[in-house]
């Protein structure tokens, strides 16, 4: 560029050759008019005219215009390689770029994925879960309180029973008693033992298994008066085997209890043990909500961080791909210089070697 400004600054001191001399041809002229419009070649033709008229040789002329040209056909050569070089730091810049686009948008792909396929699900997975535990402790909890309820109710219709079976032992044991003491026995003892008998009835009423018995007594103890002692000692021989009848029932029922109690106790046991199992799964549970929401929160940041990274490199890319078309048409725009300015001078350098060009100069020297 240096050179080119000192070649306008000698044009414009330089004398201008005539195009519309007589001495050209039309396509001399035309020639002329080509390397007039290029710095160079108007440079040269008028460094020529300007060199000659001074006496000047034509051969240090013309080396010395091949001298520039191959200066600039230098310069171009270095235009080329600056270009080259830039192409390649390009290449190489857009490979990087879009390598780690790539490598980006497959981090954000499985980040997505990750976020989408499996820590929503586990969320929700385990949503489900700790619901379902706490509708487990729920349901345990009812349980027991219902097997307390009817251990309760239980107890109180064993102890009831429990209390008829002794009232009834007590009355037949009263009336073996009194039957003991029967010789003849009077109106008054008779009617009570028919008393202690409708007592009986009436602490078994609810025991099926027994009514055959009080009736079968009942109706004796009515038809008999007690005098015949085969008839007493058939009496006896009954209450004897209800007593051991009711003593067997008393002792299964009470056995029955301990039984229901035992199992009772085992199933509040095993509620309990459960209950703490259920416990300790929440808590587990929570944990690992409280994890997979750390987990999401993560992820989401790193979503959003990997967007704003891609963004900056999708950025990256287009302003090298801006920075590098600019280069490139500030290239192409000086390569085209460049070959106008050698062209034109490769023209100018094969047009002042030609015998008219030197009679033109001859003329303008006689004409002065």
């Amino acid at each position: 560029m240096l050179k080119l400004t000192l070649c306008v600054l000698l044009v414009l001191g330089a004398t201008a050759i005539n195009v519309q001399s007589s001495i050209w041809t039309n396509r001399d002229q035309k020639a002329l008019a080509q390397i007039h419009s290029s710095g160079w070649g108007k440079f040269i033709l008028n460094y020529a005219e300007l060199h000659m008229t001074t006496g000047g040789i034509l051969s240090e002329l013309n080396s010395e215009i091949e001298k520039l040209v191959g200066e600039l056909e230098e310069e171009l050569a270095g235009v080329h390689h600056e270009f080259n070089r830039r192409t390649d730091v390009h290449h190489r810049e857009v490979t990087r770029l879009e390598q780690e686009i790539q490598d980006k948008e497959r981090e954000l792909f499985n980040a997505h994925d990750f976020y989408d396929n499996v820590l929503i699900p586990q969320r929700d997975r385990f949503a489900a879960q700790l619901e379902q535990l706490q509708e487990n402790i729920a349901h345990n909890r009812q349980t027991l309180e219902q097997a307390t309820v009817q251990r309760a109710n239980d107890h109180e219709v064993f102890e009831a029973q429990v209390a008829e079976h002794n009232d009834a032992i007590s009355a037949i044991d009263e009336c073996l008693q009194l039957l003991s003491t029967l010789e003849t026995p009077s109106l008054a003892q008779i009617k009570k033992v028919q008393k202690n008998l409708s007592k009986i009835q009436n602490s078994l009423k609810k025991h099926n298994q027994f009514q055959i018995f009080v009736k079968v007594l009942l109706e004796i103890t009515v038809e008999s008066n007690f005098a015949d002692q085969g008839a007493l000692r058939d009496i006896v021989v009954a209450f004897n085997d209800l007593r051991v009848e009711l003593v067997d029932s008393l002792n299964q029922l009470t056995a029955d209890e301990a039984q229901d109690v035992a199992d009772y106790n085992a199933q509040v046991i095993q509620l309990n043990q459960e209950h703490a199992e259920f416990q300790r799964a929440v808590v587990v549970k929570n944990a690992e909500i409280e994890a997979n929401a750390t987990k999401i929160e993560q992820t989401l940041e790193l979503i959003d961080e990997l967007d704003a990274d891609l963004a900056t490199l999708n950025g990256q890319l287009q302003a090298e791909n801006d920075d590098y078309a600019f280069a490139t048409d500030v290239y192409n725009s000086t390569v085209a210089e460049y070959n106008k300015e050698i062209n034109a001078a490769n023209q100018a350098l094969e047009l002042l070697n030609q015998p008219r060009f030197q009679d033109y100069v001859k003329s303008q020297l006689k004409g002065a």
